[in-house]
């Protein structure tokens, strides 16, 4: 039996503002069976304070200390890497705000920054790509908080997300980031590990996306589990470069993966 678990959150425990039918007794059915959730979402305009807090409002048994972003995710890697280091943002006023928390120097100058991070935003502008073609020279680090070019926040409906932007960036500057920091990085996966406080083979990973936290699950050696919820369907399975341990139609059916591990 696993000692923990990492659990994505949209697709997999809600859907935009929506819980997922069952989910929350999914988490209730990990908690019973001695197996603690790392809530982890790449959604980078929240922390993991505040999607407790959200959980919690939606009914979730959900925990302090619990929950994790990509935003989390980035500040830590700023702090160790870049430490008295000028970061250019292109990204959410909350996202400025929870880095700003946590002591990272933020500059509206982007020739002068040491960091050029990219992240999501609807304020994303033409002004942005000239800022990213001025500032990204040789000596200057290219990050962004997490790959995903879509954000799920409804039925059948997406918005693009980080990934588009950075794209968009990266092609105007002619030059790929240097790290995407959100899941599946082993930035993340060091990060998550931490949290839970467990080996990768005494975890199992829960998500939407085969191409994120399944992909850094597998890559750690996570006992892997598709949910059926989000992004993807039975069909995405076909062809792709693993197969999830399980593929369950939903959060709600986690207690018999769980029987199949003890035993």
């Amino acid at each position: 039996m696993p000692r923990g678990a990492i659990v994505d959150l949209d697709g997999t425990v809600y859907m935009g503002g929506t819980l997922v039918d069952g989910a929350d007794d999914g988490v209730d059915a990990l908690r019973a069976a001695g197996v603690t959730p790392l809530f982890f979402s790449n959604n980078p305009t929240r922390d993991g304070d505040a999607f407790v807090d959200r959980l919690v409002e939606m009914g979730v048994d959900a925990r302090q200390g619990e929950a994790a972003s990509a935003a989390d995710v980035t500040a830590a890697y700023l702090r160790e890497e870049h430490a008295e280091e000028s970061v250019y943002l292109v990204g959410s006023d909350s996202l400025a705000e929870i880095l700003q928390e946590r002591g990272i120097a933020l500059t509206d100058d982007p020739v002068g920054a040491d960091v050029v991070l990219a992240s999501w935003t609807e304020a994303f502008a033409y002004e942005h790509l000239q800022a990213a073609l001025d500032g990204l020279d040789d000596e200057t680090a290219f990050l962004a908080t997490d790959p995903d070019r879509t954000y799920p926040v409804g039925d059948d409906q997406f918005v693009p997300g980080t990934g588009a932007i950075s794209g968009a960036l990266a092609a105007a500057a002619d030059r790929k980031p240097d790290r995407v920091l959100g899941k599946p990085s082993p930035t993340a996966l060091e990060y998550a590990l931490e949290r839970i406080g467990a080996p990768p083979e005494e975890c199992l990973i829960v998500g939407d996306r085969l191409n994120t936290e399944l992909a850094m699950g597998h890559r750690a050696g996570m006992a892997t589990v598709l949910v059926l919820t989000g992004v993807c369907d039975r069909s995405d399975v076909d062809g792709v470069a693993f197969e999830p341990d399980y593929v369950v139609d939903s959060l709600a059916a986690i207690g018999t993966v769980l029987d199949d591990l003890s035993d």
